[in-house]
């Protein structure tokens, strides 16, 4: 009655079912081995503690190791690109702030991977509000006295960020920009060596993430001069918004974000996507990012992709505004 192609084409068509619902199974499964979540920059900084409170309740979860690798260099090209290049089988996964993402492509003059085409979105982990913070030696109390000393000693002031790229070096160009002040880039290799010169009076100010700095701005350590993004931090409520201390329109907030291998299979993402949904709305988690400072995110798989997009415009146009670059 259908002939021989007839009878191959559904032998065909049987075989492509049987092997479809074999893959879905086997990534229902998954994950069946230790998953390796690599974050682009050194321990001790925001990006690494989400990292680790995130995969201490998927290690629980799931029954198997999720084991945070830093691997470091070029503003996070380095831990990313080992990611874009490893095989999309979800055993090795980036947990990243935005640089490698949706800034370096702008600052820097060649890249090891497309963004866009390299990477699979698969998660927003978590959002958190950036400070700018002085320095104990540097002899300021607020927003408008930090900058009436910079336009007093022009090319004076340094100020610190976890690397070029960062988001806290892009608000740190950002505030020089609508400021108009003439304040020096130092990057380092991390937000941990920055937050120690800052402290050590090695450098004047320094913006960074909330979770990192928490823990020296109660103790006195630093001083919180502002919150950068639209609203005060609940961590901080007495810290003013950098609008609200005369810098109307200045927004910069940190997040982290869960991406893979841009060949990872459709059903393996979505496991993957499940699996970190369901973790970020567990009590303890919720509850341990928000003693760091930090939010849960509430994206995933093409509205994260989505998301990044947007950042990617918003910062391509403060890096072409702020002239700065990578080094």
């Amino acid at each position: 009655m259908f002939g021989r192609r007839g009878v191959l084409g559904m032998a065909l068509a049987a075989g492509a079912a049987k092997g479809a619902v074999a893959q879905g199974a086997t990534h229902a499964a998954w994950p069946d081995r230790p998953v390796r979540v690599v974050v682009p920059f050194p321990p001790g900084g925001s990006n690494d503690i989400v990292a680790r409170l995130l995969c201490e309740v998927l290690r629980e979860r799931t029954g198997q190791p999720w084991v945070v690798e830093n691997r470091s260099g070029a503003g996070g090209n380095v831990g990313a690109d080992s990611v874009a290049k490893a095989a999309p089988d979800g055993t090795t996964l980036l947990l990243t702030a935005p640089g490698p993402l949706t800034i370096n492509n702008a600052l820097f003059p060649s890249m090891p991977y497309v963004a866009e085409r390299d990477f699979a979105p698969l998660a927003l982990v978590a959002t958190v509000p950036i400070v700018l913070m002085a320095g104990p030696e540097t002899p300021v109390r607020d927003v408008a006295g930090l900058i009436a000393l910079a336009k007093a000693q022009p090319g004076r002031i340094a100020f610190g960020s976890s690397g070029n790229g960062s988001t806290n070096h892009l608000a740190g160009e950002l505030f020089r920009s609508m400021a108009g002040i003439d304040i020096v880039h130092v990057p380092y290799r991390g937000a941990a060596p920055a937050m120690t010169d800052l402290v050590g009076g090695q450098i004047g100010i320094m913006f960074d993430n909330l979770p990192a700095v928490l823990p020296q701005v109660r103790d006195g350590r630093v001083k919180a001069l502002a919150v950068a993004g639209a609203r005060r931090a609940a961590a901080l409520p007495e810290v003013p918004t950098m609008a609200e201390a005369g810098l109307p329109g200045f927004e910069a907030e940190a997040w982290f974000g869960l991406a893979g291998p841009a060949a990872m299979p459709a059903a393996l993402r979505a496991r993957v996507e499940g699996l970190v949904t369901e973790a970020l709305s567990d009590a303890g988690l919720r509850a341990k990012l928000a003693a760091t400072g930090a939010e849960p995110g509430a994206l995933a798989g093409d509205a994260f992709g989505e998301f990044m997009a947007r950042e990617r415009a918003t910062w391509t146009r403060v890096i072409r505004a702020s002239g700065a670059q990578a080094g």
